[in-house]
């Protein structure tokens, strides 16, 4: 997925990617140790969408936390 598409989902689609993201991961590994993997760059790619669905996320997080922190 591309930063400007995760961006643009809501928090619930951002989670569900996420779980989507971390089950595909699983997979992968499974097929490497079977020795079925037949795209090396797979787990890297999953790695990085993992990574950027999380950077969003805190973002987001932080985001929020400055707005309360501006309200006192």
């Amino acid at each position: 997925m591309d930063i400007r598409e995760i961006r643009q989902l809501s928090d619930e689609k951002l989670i569900d990617a996420l779980e989507d993201q971390r089950e595909a991961m699983f997979n992968l590994r499974f097929q490497k140790s079977f020795g079925q993997l037949e795209d090396e760059n797979a787990i890297r790619l999953t790695k990085r969408s993992i990574a950027r669905l999380l950077t969003v996320m805190r973002e987001r997080s932080l985001d929020e936390q400055g707005r309360k922190g501006q309200g006192k």
